[in-house]
């Protein structure tokens, strides 16, 4: 009897019946391991690449979803980790086969460059909310109230990607609150989108 799994020219195993391509699946705050061979392809769940300083600092370089392509091979960054947000199904993609997912590597530049100029904008403010509005954007889904932001990302995980600090972030999104340019629903951020911050008003 012959097996209906093999292995392919760069040594990942495959069905050759289906050609379908291996999938993982990963809890909550497991790390996806790097592989030098080979891309993960993101099908369900949320994720983010970080790094971290000599002092052990944490330092968030992106946040993916489905459809996103993520994996060492993509990074110069030393040292790299994937890390699940929410419970992850992934496909590993090898060599080969990434010019079929060309668009998913130009949407991962894109939003990688999009983050790193949101990062990098005063007030922090102002930082902060457009950093909501670019989650809203890739994990929101609507409601009655707004945009939900279904996705559960702590107060340090936030400043750790804007360069502030956990107090700072607590204190401006309860100025947000305060505000009613967002809602607070269990654990999750509902943005108001009636209730928008401008930059030219907020320069301090």
């Amino acid at each position: 009897m012959h097996s209906t799994s093999s292995t392919n020219h760069s040594g990942i195993p495959g069905n050759p019946i289906t050609g379908q391509l291996p999938q993982r699946i990963f809890t909550r705050r497991e790390i996806i391991p790097n592989r030098n061979d080979a891309l993960w392809k993101i099908e369900r769940g949320a994720v983010r690449t970080l790094t971290w300083s000599e002092d052990g600092a944490f330092i968030t370089l992106g946040y993916w979803g489905a459809g996103d392509v993520v994996g060492y091979p993509l990074s110069t960054v030393k040292p790299y980790q994937i890390e699940c947000l929410t419970s992850v199904e992934a496909t590993i993609l090898p060599p080969h086969l990434w010019y079929q997912d060309v668009n998913a590597l130009v949407v991962h530049i894109q939003q990688a460059e999009e983050l790193l100029s949101i990062v990098h904008r005063k007030p922090i403010y102002l930082r902060l909310w457009q950093f909501l509005t670019w989650l809203s954007d890739k994990f929101g889904r609507d409601v009655e109230q707004g945009k939900l932001i279904d996705l559960n990302i702590t107060h340090q995980e936030m400043s750790e990607v804007l360069n502030t600090t956990r107090v700072t972030v607590t204190r401006l999104l309860q100025q947000f609150e305060e505000e009613k340019k967002l809602i607070r629903h269990k654990r999750r951020i509902i943005l108001n989108s009636s209730n928008q911050v401008s930059e030219q008003k907020f320069r301090y």
